[in-house]
Protein backbone atom coordinates (compact mmCIF):
# COMPACT_ATOMS: atom_id res chain seq x y z
CA UNK A 1 0.00 0.00 0.00
CA UNK A 2 0.85 3.72 -0.68
CA UNK A 3 2.77 5.56 2.45
CA UNK A 4 0.52 8.76 1.44
CA UNK A 5 -0.89 11.08 -0.79
CA UNK A 6 -0.51 14.49 -1.69
CA UNK A 7 -3.22 17.17 -2.47
CA UNK A 8 -2.84 20.09 -3.90
CA UNK A 9 -5.25 23.04 -4.24
CA UNK A 10 -5.66 25.54 -6.62
CA UNK A 11 -8.00 28.04 -4.74
CA UNK A 12 -11.33 28.47 -6.50
CA UNK A 13 -10.69 26.29 -9.25
CA UNK A 14 -9.42 22.63 -8.53
CA UNK A 15 -7.98 20.55 -5.92
CA UNK A 16 -5.67 17.41 -7.49
CA UNK A 17 -4.47 14.55 -5.65
CA UNK A 18 -1.33 12.71 -6.56
CA UNK A 19 -0.11 9.29 -5.79
CA UNK A 20 3.74 10.18 -4.69
CA UNK A 21 4.73 6.26 -5.65
CA UNK A 22 3.59 6.27 -9.21
CA UNK A 23 3.91 10.35 -9.85
CA UNK A 24 0.23 9.74 -11.09
CA UNK A 25 -2.23 11.98 -10.71
CA UNK A 26 -5.42 10.29 -9.70
CA UNK A 27 -7.68 13.28 -10.52
CA UNK A 28 -8.72 16.78 -10.22
CA UNK A 29 -12.20 17.57 -8.80
CA UNK A 30 -12.60 20.90 -10.45
CA UNK A 31 -15.37 23.44 -9.00
CA UNK A 32 -14.93 26.75 -10.48
CA UNK A 33 -18.51 27.91 -12.44
CA UNK A 34 -18.01 26.90 -15.97
CA UNK A 35 -20.89 27.46 -18.53
CA UNK A 36 -24.52 28.45 -17.58
CA UNK A 37 -25.95 25.96 -20.63
CA UNK A 38 -23.56 23.17 -19.13
CA UNK A 39 -25.36 23.19 -15.84
CA UNK A 40 -22.54 24.57 -13.39
CA UNK A 41 -20.97 22.11 -11.34
CA UNK A 42 -17.90 20.28 -9.63
CA UNK A 43 -16.66 17.02 -11.29
CA UNK A 44 -14.01 14.92 -11.56
CA UNK A 45 -11.70 15.47 -14.45
CA UNK A 46 -9.32 13.82 -15.41
CA UNK A 47 -9.61 10.31 -13.25
CA UNK A 48 -6.84 8.33 -13.83
CA UNK A 49 -5.49 5.01 -13.47
CA UNK A 50 -2.07 4.15 -11.43
CA UNK A 51 -0.61 3.38 -14.55
CA UNK A 52 -1.54 7.03 -15.74
CA UNK A 53 -4.36 6.07 -18.02
CA UNK A 54 -7.31 9.01 -18.16
CA UNK A 55 -10.78 7.09 -17.87
CA UNK A 56 -13.14 10.09 -17.35
CA UNK A 57 -14.20 11.85 -20.47
CA UNK A 58 -14.88 15.78 -20.67
CA UNK A 59 -17.39 17.86 -23.08
CA UNK A 60 -17.33 15.10 -25.91
CA UNK A 61 -18.97 16.91 -29.28
CA UNK A 62 -22.00 14.84 -28.40
CA UNK A 63 -22.70 16.04 -25.24
CA UNK A 64 -20.29 19.02 -24.17
CA UNK A 65 -22.23 19.29 -20.79
CA UNK A 66 -21.05 15.08 -19.62
CA UNK A 67 -18.30 16.16 -17.26
CA UNK A 68 -15.69 13.08 -15.97
CA UNK A 69 -17.47 12.06 -12.89
CA UNK A 70 -20.18 14.45 -11.09
CA UNK A 71 -23.40 14.04 -9.27
CA UNK A 72 -25.96 15.90 -11.18
CA UNK A 73 -30.21 15.92 -11.34
CA UNK A 74 -31.52 15.60 -14.90
CA UNK A 75 -34.85 16.69 -13.51
CA UNK A 76 -35.49 18.35 -10.56
CA UNK A 77 -39.03 19.98 -10.00
CA UNK A 78 -38.94 21.11 -13.63
CA UNK A 79 -35.57 22.13 -13.37
CA UNK A 80 -32.66 20.86 -15.51
CA UNK A 81 -29.34 20.62 -13.00
CA UNK A 82 -27.85 18.01 -15.57
CA UNK A 83 -27.17 20.17 -18.60
CA UNK A 84 -27.92 21.09 -21.98
CA UNK A 85 -30.87 19.91 -23.59
CA UNK A 86 -34.21 19.31 -21.36
CA UNK A 87 -35.94 16.28 -22.45
CA UNK A 88 -40.11 17.13 -22.45
CA UNK A 89 -42.37 13.90 -23.47
CA UNK A 90 -43.99 14.15 -26.76
CA UNK A 91 -41.56 16.76 -28.10
CA UNK A 92 -38.34 15.21 -27.21
CA UNK A 93 -35.15 17.15 -26.67
CA UNK A 94 -35.76 20.78 -26.14
CA UNK A 95 -33.11 24.10 -25.66
CA UNK A 96 -34.45 25.26 -22.43
CA UNK A 97 -31.90 27.91 -21.21
CA UNK A 98 -34.51 28.91 -18.54
CA UNK A 99 -34.51 25.49 -17.19
CA UNK A 100 -30.85 25.22 -16.52
CA UNK A 101 -29.74 25.36 -13.07
CA UNK A 102 -26.57 25.14 -11.04
CA UNK A 103 -24.32 23.71 -8.42
CA UNK A 104 -22.78 26.17 -6.71
CA UNK A 105 -19.22 26.15 -4.11
CA UNK A 106 -20.18 27.09 -0.77
CA UNK A 107 -17.23 26.16 1.22
CA UNK A 108 -14.86 23.49 2.44
CA UNK A 109 -15.04 21.65 5.63
CA UNK A 110 -11.76 20.10 5.20
CA UNK A 111 -9.24 18.86 2.35
CA UNK A 112 -6.67 16.89 3.77
CA UNK A 113 -4.50 14.23 2.90
CA UNK A 114 -2.80 11.43 5.81
CA UNK A 115 -2.30 8.07 6.49
CA UNK A 116 -2.72 6.92 3.23
CA UNK A 117 -6.04 8.69 2.66
CA UNK A 118 -7.09 11.90 1.41
CA UNK A 119 -10.65 13.53 1.93
CA UNK A 120 -12.58 16.41 0.17
CA UNK A 121 -15.57 17.71 1.98
CA UNK A 122 -17.62 20.31 1.03
CA UNK A 123 -20.61 22.26 0.93
CA UNK A 124 -22.94 23.00 -2.12
CA UNK A 125 -26.52 24.90 -2.46
CA UNK A 126 -28.28 23.86 -5.93
CA UNK A 127 -30.49 26.34 -7.87
CA UNK A 128 -32.76 26.67 -10.59
CA UNK A 129 -32.19 29.36 -12.92
CA UNK A 130 -33.26 32.26 -11.08
CA UNK A 131 -30.82 31.83 -8.36
CA UNK A 132 -33.35 30.09 -5.75
CA UNK A 133 -32.17 27.84 -3.05
CA UNK A 134 -33.51 24.84 -3.57
CA UNK A 135 -31.02 22.52 -1.43
CA UNK A 136 -28.03 22.42 0.59
CA UNK A 137 -25.62 19.60 0.24
CA UNK A 138 -23.48 17.86 2.14
CA UNK A 139 -20.66 16.04 -0.10
CA UNK A 140 -17.73 13.88 1.21
CA UNK A 141 -15.31 12.12 -1.22
CA UNK A 142 -12.70 10.00 -0.22
CA UNK A 143 -9.36 8.26 -1.89
CA UNK A 144 -8.69 5.17 -0.14
CA UNK A 145 -6.94 1.64 -0.39
CA UNK A 146 -4.44 3.73 -3.10
CA UNK A 147 -1.92 0.01 -4.00
CA UNK A 148 0.16 0.40 -6.90
CA UNK A 149 1.24 -3.59 -6.41
CA UNK A 150 -2.31 -4.49 -7.54
CA UNK A 151 -2.87 -1.34 -9.92
CA UNK A 152 -6.05 -0.43 -7.95
CA UNK A 153 -7.25 2.87 -5.82
CA UNK A 154 -10.52 3.41 -4.25
CA UNK A 155 -13.00 6.43 -4.25
CA UNK A 156 -16.08 6.77 -2.14
CA UNK A 157 -18.72 9.16 -2.44
CA UNK A 158 -21.13 10.46 -0.08
CA UNK A 159 -23.93 13.17 -0.77
CA UNK A 160 -26.12 14.12 1.57
CA UNK A 161 -29.02 16.96 0.03
CA UNK A 162 -30.94 18.55 2.14
CA UNK A 163 -34.10 20.00 0.69
CA UNK A 164 -34.78 24.10 1.45
CA UNK A 165 -37.89 24.52 -0.53
CA UNK A 166 -41.49 25.19 1.30
CA UNK A 167 -42.34 22.28 -1.13
CA UNK A 168 -41.45 19.24 -2.35
CA UNK A 169 -38.38 18.51 -4.42
CA UNK A 170 -39.34 16.04 -7.23
CA UNK A 171 -36.01 14.34 -8.46
CA UNK A 172 -36.72 12.75 -11.89
CA UNK A 173 -34.93 11.74 -15.42
CA UNK A 174 -36.19 11.35 -18.54
CA UNK A 175 -37.42 8.03 -18.01
CA UNK A 176 -39.80 9.59 -15.46
CA UNK A 177 -41.36 12.00 -18.12
CA UNK A 178 -41.47 9.36 -20.70
CA UNK A 179 -38.75 8.29 -22.55
CA UNK A 180 -37.69 4.96 -22.16
CA UNK A 181 -34.41 3.38 -20.53
CA UNK A 182 -33.06 7.04 -20.85
CA UNK A 183 -33.09 6.69 -16.66
CA UNK A 184 -29.99 8.84 -16.17
CA UNK A 185 -29.70 11.40 -13.08
CA UNK A 186 -27.59 11.13 -9.73
CA UNK A 187 -23.94 10.10 -9.47
CA UNK A 188 -22.87 9.85 -13.07
CA UNK A 189 -20.03 8.49 -15.21
CA UNK A 190 -18.89 9.41 -18.90
CA UNK A 191 -16.31 7.46 -20.25
CA UNK A 192 -13.36 8.34 -22.80
CA UNK A 193 -14.30 7.80 -26.55
CA UNK A 194 -12.34 5.11 -26.77
CA UNK A 195 -14.37 3.08 -24.04
CA UNK A 196 -17.18 2.78 -26.45
CA UNK A 197 -18.29 -0.72 -26.81
CA UNK A 198 -16.59 -2.06 -23.65
CA UNK A 199 -17.48 -4.29 -21.72
CA UNK A 200 -20.42 -4.32 -19.13
CA UNK A 201 -20.27 -6.53 -16.16
CA UNK A 202 -22.60 -7.16 -13.41
CA UNK A 203 -23.24 -9.89 -10.96
CA UNK A 204 -25.39 -12.27 -12.63
CA UNK A 205 -25.05 -10.90 -16.42
CA UNK A 206 -23.25 -8.74 -19.04
CA UNK A 207 -24.05 -6.19 -21.55
CA UNK A 208 -26.34 -3.48 -22.33
CA UNK A 209 -29.02 -5.84 -21.26
CA UNK A 210 -28.07 -4.69 -17.70
CA UNK A 211 -29.94 -1.11 -18.44
CA UNK A 212 -32.56 -0.47 -15.99
CA UNK A 213 -31.59 -3.71 -13.56
CA UNK A 214 -30.81 -3.66 -10.00
CA UNK A 215 -27.93 -5.17 -8.08
CA UNK A 216 -25.23 -3.59 -5.37
CA UNK A 217 -22.43 -3.79 -8.00
CA UNK A 218 -21.98 -2.57 -11.54
CA UNK A 219 -18.25 -3.31 -13.65
CA UNK A 220 -17.38 -1.23 -16.94
CA UNK A 221 -14.15 -2.29 -18.53
CA UNK A 222 -12.15 -0.34 -21.19
CA UNK A 223 -9.45 -0.10 -23.82
CA UNK A 224 -7.38 2.68 -23.78
CA UNK A 225 -6.09 4.89 -26.72
CA UNK A 226 -2.89 6.20 -26.38
CA UNK A 227 -1.46 3.34 -24.50
CA UNK A 228 -1.67 -0.31 -24.45
CA UNK A 229 -4.17 -2.12 -22.21
CA UNK A 230 -7.41 -1.86 -20.35
CA UNK A 231 -8.72 -0.45 -17.20
CA UNK A 232 -11.93 -1.24 -15.37
CA UNK A 233 -14.08 0.93 -13.02
CA UNK A 234 -16.52 -1.03 -10.56
CA UNK A 235 -19.52 1.13 -8.99
CA UNK A 236 -20.61 -0.02 -6.00
CA UNK A 237 -23.64 1.10 -3.68
CA UNK A 238 -22.75 1.25 0.32
CA UNK A 239 -25.52 -1.11 1.96
CA UNK A 240 -27.33 1.57 3.61
CA UNK A 241 -28.15 2.62 -0.35
CA UNK A 242 -30.79 -0.30 0.30
CA UNK A 243 -30.63 0.05 -3.62
CA UNK A 244 -33.48 -2.75 -3.97
CA UNK A 245 -35.94 -0.65 -2.01
CA UNK A 246 -36.40 -3.91 0.02
CA UNK A 247 -36.17 -1.79 3.67
CA UNK A 248 -38.84 0.93 2.39
CA UNK A 249 -36.77 3.29 0.57
CA UNK A 250 -36.73 4.61 -3.16
CA UNK A 251 -35.24 1.58 -5.40
CA UNK A 252 -32.38 2.69 -7.84
CA UNK A 253 -31.67 1.18 -11.37
CA UNK A 254 -28.53 0.66 -13.01
CA UNK A 255 -28.48 3.65 -15.66
CA UNK A 256 -26.14 1.87 -18.47
CA UNK A 257 -24.28 2.63 -22.42
CA UNK A 258 -21.97 1.04 -24.13
CA UNK A 259 -23.26 2.81 -27.53
CA UNK A 260 -22.72 5.22 -28.85
CA UNK A 261 -20.63 5.96 -25.53
CA UNK A 262 -19.49 4.49 -22.22
CA UNK A 263 -21.36 5.72 -19.41
CA UNK A 264 -22.39 4.55 -16.08
CA UNK A 265 -25.07 5.93 -13.60
CA UNK A 266 -26.57 4.20 -10.36
CA UNK A 267 -29.78 5.97 -11.03
CA UNK A 268 -31.89 7.02 -8.10
CA UNK A 269 -34.83 7.61 -9.79
CA UNK A 270 -34.93 5.28 -13.46
CA UNK A 271 -38.48 4.64 -13.92
CA UNK A 272 -40.25 6.44 -10.97
CA UNK A 273 -39.63 10.21 -9.20
CA UNK A 274 -38.53 10.10 -5.67
CA UNK A 275 -40.00 13.07 -3.86
CA UNK A 276 -37.93 14.78 -1.17
CA UNK A 277 -40.32 16.63 1.87
CA UNK A 278 -39.27 20.23 3.01
CA UNK A 279 -36.31 19.77 5.73
CA UNK A 280 -35.91 15.85 4.51
CA UNK A 281 -32.39 14.76 3.63
CA UNK A 282 -31.99 12.81 0.93
CA UNK A 283 -28.10 10.65 1.82
CA UNK A 284 -26.48 8.49 -0.52
CA UNK A 285 -22.84 6.73 -0.52
CA UNK A 286 -20.75 4.98 -3.18
CA UNK A 287 -17.87 3.41 -4.22
CA UNK A 288 -15.80 3.39 -7.17
CA UNK A 289 -12.92 1.55 -7.80
CA UNK A 290 -10.28 2.34 -10.50
CA UNK A 291 -8.44 -0.66 -11.63
CA UNK A 292 -5.46 -1.17 -13.96
CA UNK A 293 -6.79 -4.55 -16.28
CA UNK A 294 -9.19 -6.07 -17.98
CA UNK A 295 -11.18 -7.53 -15.31
CA UNK A 296 -13.56 -10.31 -14.94
CA UNK A 297 -16.71 -10.93 -13.11
CA UNK A 298 -14.64 -13.05 -10.34
CA UNK A 299 -12.12 -10.54 -9.99
CA UNK A 300 -14.62 -7.61 -9.14
CA UNK A 301 -16.32 -10.21 -6.51
CA UNK A 302 -13.06 -11.06 -5.05
CA UNK A 303 -11.98 -7.16 -4.93
CA UNK A 304 -15.33 -6.16 -3.38
CA UNK A 305 -15.14 -8.84 -0.81
CA UNK A 306 -11.84 -8.16 0.65
CA UNK A 307 -13.82 -4.57 1.16
CA UNK A 308 -15.47 -2.94 4.26
CA UNK A 309 -17.81 0.24 4.26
Amino acid sequence: MTGGLRVVHAYGDRITVREPATGVELFAYVYRPEAAWEAPRPYLHPVRTLAGAVVTGYRPNDHRWHKGLSLTASHLSGANLWGGHTYVHGQGYLELPERVGSMRHAGFGEVSAAGGRAVIAQRLTWHPRDGRLWAEEERRIEVHDVDPGSGTWVLTWTSAITNRRAEPLLFGSPTTAGRELAGYTGLFWRGPRAFREGRIIGPEGEGPALMGTQAPWLAYCGEHDGVDGHATLVFAHAPENDHSGAAGTHPAHWFVRDEPFAAVAPSWSFFEELELAPGDTLRRRYRVVVANGAWRREDVVTYLRAQTW
